[in-house]
């Protein structure tokens, strides 16, 4: 504490010094100048990582150091596009009077820029006898040439004999045309396309009666009595075969027993046909 005591009275003793009435003079410093560099600072540094890496770019970059743009130029805006409002055209930027095109110059333009253009390009022939110019000393035109007539009664006698003048009529005849009256290829081609329209509908109206048609059709006298005759002479083919066999009492054999089974049925059976075909109007299913 002692110490601490004795370090206070000696500071305050300083500060209460007439010495420290008379402030310092400031030291400045004096700034060494700029280093500058001899390469610019827009030239790419050499072997750099700060370029945007991509499939046909490797890591480094600029590896010989001679380049003097960027490896790859910056793209503001690849990803996500110009902000809100880039787009919209500039109100300022407009196509200005003969922009792509010029004025049609004055005469006096003309006359200073490019007076050849005036010249004419084809001289008419002079109406005098030679040409170029006016007639010489020597050409003394035709004088004191008088005519007698009077243009005003030739006139009037011109105008009383004229023919009147036919008025023209531009309007166009259609009556003198050369499809005058005749019909137009177009509704042949329309009344052929409605007839094949018209056929393949019957057609399909034939198929569908035809489909919903009933499948009986009556059969003809004379075919019912043909198919008459042949049964009957069937019946009597088997009913002299059947009796044949009657006197045979015992049935002692299959093969008689067979033979009678079978004549009997078979003459059962013609005998309802023959029944059949006796009757009158007959129909047949076509089908069958």
């Amino acid at each position: 504490r002692a110490a601490q005591r004795a370090a206070q009275r000696k500071v305050d003793m300083m500060q209460e010094s007439i010495y420290n009435m008379i402030p310092p003079k400031p030291v400045v410093v004096v700034k060494p100048p700029m280093t500058k560099s001899k390469i610019p600072g827009n030239i790419p540094p050499t072997a750099s990582t700060f370029h945007q890496p991509g499939t046909s770019h490797p890591v480094l970059s600029n590896m010989s150091g001679d380049a003097t743009t960027k490896s790859v130029q910056d793209r503001t805006h690849a990803a996500l596009g110009k902000p809100i409002g880039s787009y919209a055209n500039d109100a300022t930027k407009f196509m200005k009077k003969f922009a792509k095109s010029s004025s049609v110059p004055s005469l006096r333009e003309v006359k200073m820029t490019s007076p050849d253009q005036l010249k004419p390009t084809h001289l008419k022939e002079s109406r005098f006898l030679g040409g170029g110019g006016p007639p010489k000393r020597h050409e003394i035109p035709v004088m004191n040439l008088v005519t007698s007539k009077n243009f005003i009664t030739a006139n009037a006698v011109e105008v009383i004999l004229a023919q009147p003048k036919k008025n023209q009529d531009n309007t166009k005849d259609y009556l003198r045309k050369e499809d005058f009256g005749r019909v137009p290829k177009y509704l042949h081609h329309v009344k052929k396309d409605m007839q094949n329209e018209m056929d393949y509908i019957q057609q399909l109206q034939d198929q569908r009666r035809a489909d919903n048609a009933s499948p009986m059709q009556p059969m003809d006298d004379e075919e019912r009595m043909m198919l008459l005759d042949g049964l009957k002479s069937k019946w009597e083919a088997i009913n002299t075969a059947y009796q044949g066999e009657t006197h045979i009492m015992i049935m002692d054999t299959k093969g008689k027993k067979y033979r009678k089974e079978k004549h009997e049925a078979e003459m059962a059976q013609i005998e309802k046909d023959i029944e059949k075909l006796s009757k009158k109007n007959i129909h047949v299913h076509l089908a069958s």
